[in-house]
């Protein structure tokens, strides 16, 4: 029968270490994600899609589809004004098959993320 080795022996001790570390540092990244990021979050993408002629013809980047992390690469800045927000968009499909985005979009979504503060750019990307 093979021995079984342990987890916690000196030998181990340093990946141990190591994963522990790993994990706290990212976890402040992911307690910032709360119920007024996700708000944000989805008012932002609701936003965007509706002013730039619905699903039909408009899918923002998947960034803001991001939940789990508030947004990912969209969400570029949180300060006591709100949550900003700046991504591409474009027809469906669009960044599955690799074209260009046709709209970037700016938006400044309120602290607790339930109405659109500003809107410093809504364009043909830049």
């Amino acid at each position: 029968m093979p021995s079984r080795s342990n987890p916690f022996s000196p030998t181990r001790r340093p990946l141990l270490w190591l994963a522990i570390t790993a994990l706290l540092i990212s976890t402040p990244a992911m307690a910032q994600v709360d119920g007024a990021n996700v708000r944000a979050l989805n008012l932002a993408r609701e936003w965007a899609v509706r002013t730039n002629g619905g699903l039909s013809v408009y899918r923002p980047s998947d960034c803001m589809f991001q939940t789990n992390t508030g947004g990912g690469s969209c969400l570029v800045n949180v300060t006591d004004q709100g949550y900003d927000f700046r991504f591409l968009g474009g027809p469906p499909g669009w960044q599955l098959e690799g074209r260009p985005a046709t709209v970037e979009t700016e938006i400044q979504i309120s602290p607790d993320g339930r109405s659109v503060t500003n809107v410093p750019y809504n364009g043909r990307p830049r």
